[in-house]
């Protein structure tokens, strides 16, 4: 096994935690809510044998710090970017799950030139998730439309953080073990952490003005992803029947991608191993 470090790294005043491995181009892999980079420890390994490898807690989440702001995609990203800098490189390799999709998302509109390769895992862009959202959707995201509200979702899920986080790992899972006790515990150590909790409730509520702003006026100008794109999603995951690839082609100019078998919402930890196989045809020093 490779040598897994951690280190904190400052970017712009703020403290960011993160995993760091292996030698090469730079893949970066960026987490998802309810999660840290800790999320990545399967793939981190592999993936380390044809990259430098850095995996980061997000602004607000694990180990980084958890200010009162910033938590729009736009800023999000900067903060990856300004990352990537202090380590020393200018382009990297992205993956992204969950959140961190959507911080990959934006970071590849709008610094193209910066990623090289795009991994999108169970999401579809934002901005569809609102024009398509219906009963069905409302179903099962109903947690977006509950994490936009101030105050609350902090008042009744800080009553008993490990069994609010609970909830979602056991309804958005297929393969259960790859979630196992250890990886539950660190995440709920990661969200009693005082501002976790705000802060990851807080990714959520800027998605009303400034996401919203941010992903109309791409679409007005007809912005796309121009690196290629790989999507990802768990065939038993929250996506239902959404078509992700039809809707990511309205998106992006290269995209191809797979469902996961037999997976839930949390691809790199129920089935690493598959996914393993999809990102070795795609990332290119891994072949």
């Amino acid at each position: 096994m490779p040598d897994i470090r951690e280190r904190t790294v400052l970017v712009d005043g703020l403290r960011m935690h993160c995993l760091h491995a292996g030698e090469g181009p730079l893949l970066v892999l960026l987490h998802g809510w309810p999660q840290t980079g800790y999320c990545w420890r399967h793939l981190i390994g592999p993936l380390s044998a044809g990259y430098t490898v850095v995996a980061p807690d997000l602004r607000g989440y694990g180990r980084t710090d958890k200010p009162s702001g910033g938590f729009d995609k736009r800023a999000m990203a900067e903060d990856v970017r300004g990352l990537v800098r202090a380590l020393g490189f200018q382009t990297a390799a992205v993956i992204g799950h969950d959140r961190g999709a959507r911080v990959a998302h934006r970071w590849g509109l709008d610094r193209p030139e910066e990623v090289e390769r795009l991994v999108v895992m169970d999401v579809i862009p934002t901005r569809e998730m609102w024009r398509r959202m219906d009963m069905e959707l409302a179903r099962r995201y109903w947690h977006w439309l509950f994490h936009l509200q101030p105050d609350l979702p902090e008042l009744l899920a800080g009553a008993d953080p490990a069994a609010y986080l609970g909830y979602f790992f056991e309804r958005w899972t297929h393969n259960r073990a790859g979630l196992d006790e250890r990886a539950v515990a660190e995440y709920v150590r990661a969200f009693s952490a005082p501002g976790a909790l705000r802060a990851g409730f807080d990714d959520y509520r800027a998605s009303f003005p400034l996401d919203a702003e941010h992903d109309d006026a791409d679409a007005a100008a007809g912005r796309r992803l121009t690196m290629p794109v790989l999507v990802l999603w768990g065939a038993s995951g929250l996506f239902g029947q959404m078509p992700a690839l039809e809707i990511w082609r309205d998106y992006a100019r290269d995209v191809r991608g797979a469902a996961i078998a037999d997976c839930g919402h949390f691809l790199a930890e129920e089935q690493p191993e598959r996914v393993l196989v999809e990102l070795g045809g795609f990332l290119p020093h891994l072949s």
